[in-house]
């Protein structure tokens, strides 16, 4: 009886040790998602941990305890070696968890004026008016803030308008809304350095695909070239989007985030 009662225990706590494991490695791969680094993660980590517990079970297997304790010592340097390299990744994932956002989805609070901006992002698109605005998901922005102006003005359709008309002072920057705010303007975005990124797109669809490859971010992209309207997420750009399509794929991205239209704003749309 007490051996059944031990194999029990011992069963428990196999199970136990999975699924932890199970915890570790989905939420790190989750902070990796839609960064640069993300696919070399994914190889990484498969082939570390299948031919570590390959190795493990050979060494064993055989009595190489040598080969074993050898494997047991290079674990330590092969994370730091990892951590230097994945530096910017590993930095994303802990101001995720240490926003509490990663772990507590459903405690966010902020609403975010989908009509206002479909709204100014087809008005910009019909006169040719480039812009360039990133929505705050759940990473902060703050960094990107401070390089900025700050602002901290009601989101609105005539705002947004004001600051990318040409001759503006803050044309050329990029707008950043936080919630149902304006919290800058002018701000300066990382640049997306993937290869695969078609050769005509110009600066401000780069910086576009570059935020949302450093944050969780989605950056909606009018071109002052052509009139069409991007929108980038998880560092994919997704082109020549009607007002439709552009609600819609917003209204998906924030869904039960989204700040619902007063009687003011629903009497302008008539």
């Amino acid at each position: 009886m007490i051996q059944n009662l031990l194999s029990g225990v011992d069963a428990f706590r196999a199970l136990v040790e999975i699924i932890l494991l199970y915890v570790f490695f989905y939420w790190t791969l989750r902070s990796f998602e839609g960064s640069r680094g993300a696919g070399l993660v994914r190889g990484i980590l498969v082939v570390f941990v299948v031919a570590f517990i390959v190795l493990m079970e050979i060494t064993t297997r055989f009595e190489l305890d040598r080969i074993r304790a050898m494997l047991q010592g290079i674990v330590p340097a092969l994370v730091i070696i990892v951590a230097v390299i994945f530096q910017p990744e590993l930095r994303r994932a802990l101001v995720r968890l240490g926003q509490g956002r990663f772990l507590f989805p459903l405690l966010k609070t902020e609403t975010v004026p989908v009509e206002e901006i479909v709204k100014a992002c087809s008005r910009m698109s019909k006169n040719r008016i480039g812009a360039l605005i990133a929505i705050q998901r759940d990473q902060s922005l703050a960094q990107y803030v401070e390089g900025g102006v700050k602002m901290d003005a009601e989101v609105t359709a005539e705002l947004l308008e004001t600051i990318f008309y040409p001759g503006a002072a803050l044309q050329d920057g990029a707008i950043i809304v936080i919630g149902d705010r304006v919290a800058a303007g002018g701000c300066l975005f990382p640049l997306t350095d993937n290869p695969d990124v078609a050769r005509s797109l110009g600066t401000r669809h780069r910086a576009g695909i570059g935020i949302t490859e450093e944050t969780d971010a989605v950056t909606l992209i009018v071109s002052e070239e052509t009139g069409k309207i991007s929108l980038g997420a998880r560092g994919v750009l997704s082109q020549d989007l009607d007002k439709d399509e552009l609600e819609n794929r917003l209204r998906q991205l924030f869904r039960g985030n989204e700040k619902q239209p007063g009687p003011t704003s629903t009497a302008a749309a008539l």
